[in-house]
């Protein structure tokens, strides 16, 4: 099979190749899957540069921690043969997803109903479940209540856009680049802020006098810092990436006065301290505001995997309209 693989951490247009490596052969309790497309993430740019928090656990290896596929086999157990020829949203933390074939357990595959297109489906956990994880399940942002996110132009930014006039709270949303202003208002942000427009923590204030309960921020450095100063009373930031690459910097006094507090954020380590029941119920909800096109990914483009230094240059392009996807298999666009 072909698959896109790295023998060395660094950029990831350098370092990746496409090389023929064996078909996965799945173990008792997974399952053995064709893939059809899988995006290029954040956390996927990252790991290839050796800057995530998971690292490979045999070399060469093969990014891509979700996407979407048909299980074609399994190496036993009750779940993988329930599970066996279903097209599913497939999760990854092992080998990877950027190849023709994958393995995986059976409880990281998703079935995913027909009525949801491949490009969706392919973006499937990531980024909706965050975003709905942190506003619903985490934060739980009462309705009317603000919260402040920064890269909200990101694909995860809109989607917590979308969330907020779903649900009925309200965002404040920072970029950097002004012509994003418009495209996030007309999605309905009730505030966007541009960074250059001075320090996003006076900004805040000139909109909720005494700061936002919650707030949001995968970016850290500056940034997430002037994020965390734009806390009121009481309120609670969650940190979810580190796309900057530099720490924040917090004044403890500053979160003393007045019970603010700092979190961190990682989807798969919270997901695991879940029980079955809500983590069904967060899939569940998932696949119903994805059919609503609340939880739209806007697909910017689309490689073949023979071109998966052009599609990982692509995505690490500031200011792209969207998500980019390789299209692993048969992927049928919208």
């Amino acid at each position: 099979m072909k698959a896109a693989t790295f023998d060395h951490f660094g950029k990831p247009d350098q370092v990746l190749q496409i090389t023929d490596r064996p078909k996965p052969v799945p173990a008792r309790g997974e399952v053995l899957v064709r893939m059809i497309a899988s995006p290029v993430n954040p956390s996927d740019l990252m790991y290839i540069e050796g800057r995530y928090g998971l690292q490979p656990k045999q070399w060469p290896a093969t990014p891509g921690f979700e996407g979407l596929g048909i299980v074609e086999a399994t190496g036993g157990g009750l779940l993988g043969m329930l599970r066996k020829g279903k097209r599913v949203a497939v999760l990854n933390g092992g080998i990877g997803n950027w190849s023709e074939y994958t393995v995986t357990t059976a409880r990281q595959v998703i079935p995913v109903p027909s009525d949801i297109p491949d490009e969706q489906a392919a973006t499937f956990f990531v980024n909706p479940a965050t975003a709905l994880g942190i506003t619903r399940h985490v934060l739980c942002v009462p309705k009317n209540e603000w919260l402040l996110q920064s890269a909200a132009g990101s694909a995860l930014g809109k989607m917590v856009i979308a969330l907020g006039k779903k649900f009925g709270f309200r965002t404040i949303n920072t970029v950097r680049r002004r012509e994003q202003v418009a495209e996030l208002k007309a999605l309905g942000a009730n505030e966007v802020l541009c960074e250059a427009d001075g320090p996003i923590d006076e900004q805040v204030r000139k909109i909720v006098s005494g700061g936002v309960k919650y707030a949001m921020d995968p970016v850290g450095g500056a940034t997430g810092s002037a994020v965390i100063r734009s806390l009121a009373e009481g309120g609670r930031c969650l940190m979810f990436g580190l796309l900057s690459g530099e720490p924040v910097t917090v004044d403890p006094r500053f979160l003393i006065t007045g019970n603010k507090s700092v979190e961190g954020f990682w989807l798969g380590e919270w997901a695991k301290s879940q029980g079955v029941l809500k983590i069904l119920r967060l899939i569940r909800d998932v696949r119903s505001l994805m059919r609503e096109g609340v939880l739209k990914t806007h697909i910017a483009e689309v490689y073949p995997l023979d071109r998966v230094a052009d599609a990982v240059r692509a995505a690490a392009q500031p200011g792209k309209a969207g998500k980019v996807l390789l299209d692993i298999g048969t992927m049928k666009r919208q």
